[in-house]
């Protein structure tokens, strides 16, 4: 994951995935089939643990509005210190493929996925009466998501910790501006 996430799909070679995987080519391709399906393994992988990480802090808050601006908040944290890279190897692997690419569907889907996630979750504080009846979930999940990517990419240019306390702050605080009104 580390290597397709530094280097990128396209970048990382045969000699690469040997080199980390500490295994021959024919072992490689015994065990994966494919560099594509050794990707798309990695890819859903790193999906999967950005999806149940947020899922859980839905699951876990008081109301879902909290937990999405807990977690536009939590972003100021953002560090490679355990990653490569703070920035999403989703959006990363996106923005490298040619627009016509089989995989970049893929990773869309993905997208997508993170995207309904939110999405429900206003739905369920529009139901709960945390946002009012003309906030549209889909429009307003498109925003977050947008938001939580774009701060994974300043997180990789900032290097004041309170300035990036502060955009993340800001942006949780919009997203709260959204509520209803207490009556």
């Amino acid at each position: 994951m580390q290597l397709f996430w530094t280097k990128g799909y396209q970048a990382t070679s045969m000699k690469d995935l040997e080199a980390v995987l500490s295994m021959r080519p024919g072992s490689i391709y015994a065990a994966f089939q494919s560099k594509e399906a050794l990707f798309r393994q990695t890819i859903n992988r790193y999906a999967d643990r950005m999806t149940a990480d947020l899922r859980a802090l839905i699951d876990n808050s008081p109301t879902p509005v909290d937990a999405l601006r807990q977690h536009l908040v939590n972003l100021a944290e953002l560090s490679p210190s355990d990653r490569p890279s703070t920035a999403c190897m989703l959006v990363k692997s996106l923005l490298e493929l040619p627009q016509d690419a089989e995989l970049r569907d893929f990773i869309i889907a993905h997208l997508d996925r993170v995207e309904s996630l939110i999405a429900n979750a206003l739905r369920r504080a529009r139901e709960e009466g945390e946002l009012g009846p003309r906030v549209d979930p889909d429009r307003l999940s498109r925003r977050i998501q947008t938001y939580i990517f774009g701060l994974k990419v300043q997180a990789q240019r900032e290097t004041d910790p309170k300035r990036m306390q502060l955009l993340c702050n800001d942006l949780a605080a919009e997203i709260g501006s959204v509520t209803a009104p207490a009556s």
